[in-house]
């Protein structure tokens, strides 16, 4: 039995591990490409390093130029091809998985949730827990009323009106004069706000991420939870990093789950097989 625990440990261990690489390759990816497109204008590029900006490597611009695409048979300008193909391969990661693009790739959910981690280690088990449950549960909507204006902004425009509050472009594009003042604003508050709240932006704000938690209402491998092995020791809702609480459900649909697996056995829960992706489970709750 001890080695069996052992071995467990040194497995949760490696799949958190994994994650965490996973995110800081895409970050590292992303800003290389950033950097790159800034000195490829100097004509210093970094060979083998894409120049594209980070419109190409957008797959919210995918969604925003299809709308207007469909609606007035235009483009949105600066958006690229590769968009829309990105799109589309997180779109069928979401049906299958839910938003594993929020909880394992995107570089600003990263980067929130790295300065989280230094928020928990100031503010212990106060952290993420300073806004009353009520008014959490309100304002969780409000990247529903985001992802509904800059839809409806930038296909009446045909521009990337989104790019001037936007954090993500704000956080790979700081060193050039392309960032609007409002943008770098919305980041410092993402950032502040991140040694307190964990992932906030991503919880409140983000079109994206609402989009994408919607597929959590019909996605093919379901997140759930054997209460049969549960021992309700409640571990899963106190890891949980958009605040879900997991250990009262059997099937968890909430919009605002991420997919990062931390609620998992094979991460955090202690009872195998008890905690994850697939069909187990008793009557949905």
């Amino acid at each position: 039995m001890e080695k069996r625990n052992k071995y467990s440990k040194l497995y949760r261990k490696k799949m958190s591990l994994i994650r965490t690489f996973t995110q800081a390759v895409f970050f590292f990816l992303i800003a290389l490409v950033s950097i790159n497109r800034t000195l490829e204008a100097s004509g210093i590029g970094i060979p083998f390093v894409s120049n594209a900006s980070l419109h190409a490597l957008c797959p919210f611009g995918g969604v925003v130029s299809f709308y207007r695409l469909a609606t007035t048979g235009a483009f949105i300008q600066k958006i690229h091809e590769s968009s829309f193909v990105l799109m589309a391969l997180i779109f069928i990661l979401a049906i299958i998985l839910g938003p594993v693009f929020c909880g394992w790739i995107c570089p600003l959910g990263s980067f929130q949730e790295w300065l989280g981690n230094i928020g928990k280690k100031i503010f212990k088990k106060k952290y993420n827990n300073f806004i009353n449950p009520r008014i959490d549960k309100i304002l969780r909507f409000l990247r529903y009323l985001v992802l509904v204006l800059v839809i409806y902004n930038t296909a009446a425009t045909a521009r990337l009106v989104f790019q001037n509050v936007d954090p993500y472009f704000a956080l790979f594009n700081f060193w050039t004069n392309e960032v609007a003042i409002t943008a770098y604003v919305v980041l410092g508050a993402t950032i502040v706000l991140s040694f307190f709240i964990e992932r906030p932006w991503c919880k409140y704000a983000c079109p994206y991420g609402a989009l994408l938690g919607i597929f959590n209402l019909f996605r093919i491998s379901k997140l759930r939870r054997n209460p049969k092995t549960c021992i309700n020791c409640k571990v899963c809702d106190k890891v949980c990093p958009m605040n879900i609480t997991v250990s009262d459900k059997t099937t968890i649909r909430d919009h605002q789950c991420i997919s990062c697996m931390k609620c998992t056995s094979e991460i955090c829960c202690p009872v195998q097989e008890t905690v994850g992706f697939g069909i187990y489970g008793g009557k949905e709750k």
